[in-house]
């Protein structure tokens, strides 16, 4: 099979292949590569490249005999550590280091053993903290669709590096929609699965304050259930461990999920602006799809959504991560890292961070997660699921939010306005690419379901895939 024909096989198919002895892990590696040489000069979605030993590695015989055996797979450059391989986080001074991570996560080991060849690492804005990929360290990620809008962030190289068909899959963590919104600005499937079904081990727990999931960006739901029964694996330490599954996430997802109840909002949570008319009628649209196959919409949403002070408690705790992420790299290096070290925006983050004293700190997750048990309590009102546009607005231009940009107001908050509450109360919640705008750019619905029931979300994301596919749908120009 040509590498562009693989281009656009789904992880799970790529896997058969392997296993039917028509394709070996040698062939998809070489044509990874090969697309990754023709086309990431043009999209910039991955900064480490390691095809060659992605090569020995695939044609080695103790290659492990995985569920993926042989897969392509890129990882984040934040969090999924792969030992001996650098490890930026989108930051300068760790680039101008050339810092390599010492060990793999947990996370990564359990993919290896899954039988996947990790091709690279993908770019990101510094320390994840940007609703797009725009890094000073490597420069921007651009968007398949169109090479002059971003990927979104801020999992954007991952999401870019997929939409393009550089790998099936890719890894992404979701600290405020950081696999959401890029999923929906490259036409992917983004799940963020519940806090504790996935490990941010060996080194952290309760990284960004418990609203950090690790996760992936695929091309079909299949890839999505079939990823999380290799990722949903407790290990030693785990503060969290989510409710195991009562089969695989791959067999639940093709059970009926019975008539459901389900919500509709598609004006901003906080502040009431309507989301952009594509949003609107993408997200409209799969409320009448639904509604066609037997289920039950409404006009209702957790009233907590509204709530005016979470948005500012939110970006406190975010500040202490920043200043705690500063100090540990501080530590790390052997010295202070200082604002002329970090972009503008990473040292405000830090600096907004410092002020709390430990009381206060601990003050604000209270509350925070107050509102999150009054957030979630709406899904023992007997709803099953909730439908929102997953972000705003379109996916901006390049340069408009980068670095050392004058940022429109409120752009990258209400690009995640849709997003952020689920990381609060750690419930799974899928983007799904269910239209294109006016412009041709992608348009990702979100669904978020109670605690625990991913099962739910792949069930429903299913019979959306099977109504509407949208696999056949590629970024014009590559091929």
């Amino acid at each position: 099979m040509a590498a562009d024909e693989l281009a656009y096989v789904d992880a799970v198919g790529q896997a058969d292949l392997v296993r039917s002895g028509t394709c070996t892990p040698a062939d998809l590696v070489e044509g990874a590569a090969a697309r990754i040489r023709r086309l990431n000069p043009l999209l910039n979605a991955l900064v480490h490249e390691s095809l060659e030993r992605a090569m020995e590695e695939a044609q080695r015989t103790a290659l492990p005999d995985g569920p993926l055996r042989g897969v392509p797979f890129a990882f984040k450059d934040v969090l999924g550590q792969t030992a001996g391989d650098p490890y930026h986080a989108g930051m300068r001074l760790l680039q101008q280091r050339r810092w390599t991570a010492q060990h793999d996560s947990y996370l990564a080991a359990d993919l290896r053993r899954a039988g996947l060849v990790f091709v690279g690492r993908t770019n990101v804005p510094e320390l994840a903290g940007s609703v797009t990929t725009e890094p000073l360290a490597y420069g921007p990620t651009r968007n398949p669709w169109s090479t002059g809008h971003s990927a979104g962030g801020s999992s954007g190289g991952s999401a870019a590096a997929v939409a393009a068909g550089l790998v099936p899959a890719a890894h992404g963590n979701d600290m405020g929609g950081s696999i959401r919104l890029p999923a929906s600005q490259c036409g992917l499937v983004g799940l963020k699965p519940s806090r504790g079904r996935t490990s941010t081990g060996p080194d952290f727990n309760d990284y960004w304050s418990g609203s950090t999931h690790e996760g992936v960006l695929t091309r079909s739901v299949r890839d999505t259930a079939a990823f999380l029964d290799v990722m949903a694996v407790p290990h030693p330490g785990d503060y969290f461990v989510a409710p195991p599954p009562s089969a695989s996430f791959s067999a639940l997802m093709a059970r009926e999920p019975g008539r459901l109840r389900i919500g509709l909002r598609t004006d901003l949570p906080g502040s009431g602006r309507p989301a952009h008319p594509d949003h609107v009628r993408a997200a409209e649209s799969v409320a009448r799809l639904l509604e066609d196959m037997g289920h039950r919409l409404e006009a209702a949403w957790p009233g907590a959504l509204d709530e005016p002070e979470v948005e500012t408690l939110q970006y406190q705790l975010i500040g202490v991560a920043f200043a705690r992420e500063l100090d540990r790299w501080g530590e790390v290096l052997g010295m202070p890292v200082t604002a002329d070290d970090v972009e503008p925006n990473t040292w405000r983050f830090a600096e907004m961070g410092r002020p709390l004293s430990a009381a206060a700190y601990v003050e604000v997750q209270e509350k925070v997660q107050a509102h999150g048990r009054r957030l979630s309590s709406w899904w023992t009102e007997g709803y099953d699921l909730l439908i929102t546009p997953t972000t705003s607005d379109p996916p901006p231009a390049i340069g408009l939010l980068a670095p050392l940009a004058v940022q429109p107001p409120r752009l990258s908050r209400d690009l995640t306005a849709f997003l952020r509450p689920w990381n609060i109360t750690g419930q799974p919640a899928i983007s799904l690419p269910m239209a294109w705008g006016e412009t041709g750019l992608p348009v990702g619905v979100q669904l978020v379901a109670a605690y625990g029931r991913e099962d739910l979300l792949l069930q429903v994301a299913h019979q959306l895939e099977q109504a509407s596919p949208w696999r056949d749908m590629r970024p014009p120009g590559l091929d």
